[in-house]
């Protein structure tokens, strides 16, 4: 069975919701959604920090030069992130508010705060976002994106992000993008495959209407 076929069901639901999501999927074609899931939560958020407000290629590189400052290792410890020089870590591309986050994260997985991946699997989705936010710079979209690319979870929707919000906009032939609040509401009724939802949603076609603003390439990344 292809690695895909996982995403037979919730695509089949999507599709019957009307004839605009009908029409998405056919359009987008099968979902082709793509965990992470080897990847322990800490490693998962240091990375989603590192691509925040980023193009996927910037990311890539940031990333990139922060994993050879440690070459020893596949991805750099969290001893090894709070070991590293602040200039180091800054021509590497951080900001000094990512840095203080990264940095923040590393302490969190070793005073057990940032669960392990054995541990995560067994904690619910909105345990998880209230425990990770109380690190600093951590916001619920990080989280968010851990539950979807590492943890794999199925029933995310993150309201929060333009891209989902604009693809919303397009899909319904809306003026502007709604607030959170709306595709909260009208997303419960999506459950439980809004992973799926927002995949879509991040990849409608931009000839869906006139308009071809930006989504947010970096907000994803794949969770690289």
């Amino acid at each position: 069975m292809a690695t895909f076929a996982r995403y037979d069901k919730s695509v089949a639901f999507l599709r019957k919701i009307d004839p605009d999501w009908a029409d998405l999927v056919a359009r987008v074609g099968p979902c082709r959604h793509d965990p992470k899931a080897a990847r322990e939560p800490y490693e998962a958020l240091v990375r989603a920090i590192g691509y925040q407000q980023l193009t996927a290629k910037a990311g890539d590189a940031m990333i990139g030069r922060l994993k050879a400052l440690h070459p020893d290792v596949a991805f750099p410890t969290p001893e090894n992130i709070l070991g590293s020089d602040f200039d180091a870590m800054r021509a590497c591309g951080f900001s000094a508010a990512k840095i203080a986050t990264i940095k923040a994260i590393a302490d969190g997985a070793l005073s057990g705060l940032v669960p392990t991946r054995d541990h995560a699997v067994g904690m619910d989705d909105e345990e998880l976002v209230e425990r990770i936010t109380k690190i600093k710079g951590i916001g619920r979209w990080t989280v968010e994106m851990l539950l979807m690319y590492s943890l794999e979870r199925m029933d995310v929707l993150p309201v929060d992000d333009f891209g989902v919000r604009d693809g919303y906009r397009k899909l319904k032939y809306l003026a502007e993008p709604p607030k959170p609040n709306r595709p909260r509401e009208i997303g419960k009724a999506w459950a439980p495959h809004r992973t799926v939802a927002a995949w879509y949603l991040w990849r409608i076609p931009r000839d869906r209407d006139a308009d071809e603003a930006t989504a947010e390439e970096a907000s994803r990344a794949e969770a690289r």
